[in-house]
């Protein structure tokens, strides 16, 4: 899962980007409207998460930038608690939820997940793939029943895979998808063969069939054999 928090008060937004590392996603941060959207042109997003009030504008008039260049993107706005009609307004334009300051970062993760569950995966809690399942709840894959001890990248990947399912994935939109704003630091992409290659033998030694093409000169395809 890849999120964009646009946040300007510094200690929230890192303090949502720390819990959301830690359980393995993908997060960038933006202070300002002029930085999301610059984030907006050169990104994929699975959820924005967006304050109202930004110093250089209100998070209200980005709503219809989300949804005009990232159309299926789900959107959480942060609110002041006497800002109903600013809610209101946000629901209206395309936002999918909102949630009033202060709150508990365990409550906006309850909210997230619901929301990419609805956004992406049509409410769906479990993801399947002929044998291949996904618990996205319990960020568990399995074989038949068989559990897949994957670390998070491995996870984030097989999900990515598994949603763009039939479709020719670029190296550079795994690596992106895997490791954000970082990936420009990175000197090549052999991590993502590493990651491949370890995805493909874990699925394998649990009885699974080995779903992963490989494009050559381009990426990956996750298709039926």
């Amino acid at each position: 899962m890849k999120l964009l928090v646009v946040e300007d008060e510094k200690d929230l937004r890192q303090a949502i980007c720390d819990f959301f590392v830690k359980s393995g996603e993908v997060i960038i941060g933006a202070e300002n409207i002029f930085e999301a959207e610059d984030k907006l042109i050169s990104h994929q997003f699975d959820l924005v998460i967006l304050d109202i009030t930004l110093p250089d504008g209100s998070g209200i008039d980005l709503i219809s930038t989300i949804k005009k260049t990232q159309s299926n993107v789900g959107i959480l706005i942060l609110s002041a608690k006497n800002s109903l009609d600013d809610k209101i307004q946000g629901l209206d334009l395309g936002a999918d939820d909102y949630l009033t300051k202060p709150f508990h970062i365990s409550e906006l993760n309850s909210r997230v997940k619901a929301l990419v569950r609805r956004s992406i995966f049509r409410g769906e809690d479990v993801i399947k793939f002929n044998e291949i399942v996904i618990n996205l709840e319990q960020r568990q894959a399995y074989v038949s029943a068989s559990p897949i001890s994957l670390t998070n990248k491995e996870f984030s990947l097989l999900l990515f895979l598994v949603n763009n399912k039939n479709r020719v994935l670029t190296k550079d939109s795994i690596a992106e998808h895997l490791w954000g704003d970082s990936v420009e630091y990175l000197e090549n992409y052999d991590f993502i063969y590493t990651h491949i290659k370890n995805l493909r033998k874990k699925i394998l030694a649990e009885g699974g069939q080995d779903y992963l093409k490989t494009v050559h000169g381009i990426g990956y395809k996750y298709c039926d054999l």
